[in-house]
């Protein structure tokens, strides 16, 4: 077996003077970074009072599912003889807020638009979301479903 480590530096940006005094007098905003890479403005969803032009973790979660599953299929795509030559998913997810604040992903939906180049390849490229979904890291590491609609179209000539 073998471990991966990833790291990143979250550093909060919303002191507006009096830090978190009041719940009302601070922003949510801060920032990712990563080593090597582009820093990233985030904030919270604006229901709970953030910037709603920054990133926030809940759109994060959603992305990374979507970008797991999408690298994963496409490397089986590749290993199977599948050419493909776009690929597109608006992924959604549904999060439940309880009463006291706190809250959960109920599920999240990947909505893959793929297409291939040729007609005879569209089985296969049905079957591999499958397998894509059972090796992606992100999505064997949450507790709730992570289901898939694909649709595969051929390239036209």
């Amino acid at each position: 077996m073998k471990e991966h480590w990833y790291q990143s530096k979250i550093e909060w940006t919303g002191n507006n003077g009096s830090g978190t005094d009041h719940y009302k007098n601070y922003e949510r905003n801060h920032t990712i970074f990563i080593e090597n890479k582009p820093s990233i403005a985030g904030s919270a969803d604006p229901a709970f009072r953030g910037d709603k032009t920054k990133h926030n973790p809940e759109d994060f979660l959603v992305s990374s599912l979507s970008s797991c599953h999408m690298l994963w299929y496409l490397h089986f795509c590749s290993l199977n003889q599948v050419i493909v030559e776009e690929y597109t998913d608006i992924a959604t997810g549904i999060m439940r807020e309880e009463n006291d604040g706190r809250g959960s992903f109920k599920e999240v939906t990947l909505n893959p638009t793929v297409t291939v180049k040729s007609e005879d390849m569209i089985e296969k490229a049905i079957e591999l979301h499958k397998k894509a979904s059972e090796y992606c890291f992100i999505a064997n590491s949450v507790n709730f479903p992570v289901k898939h609609h694909p649709e595969i179209i051929v390239k036209s000539s």
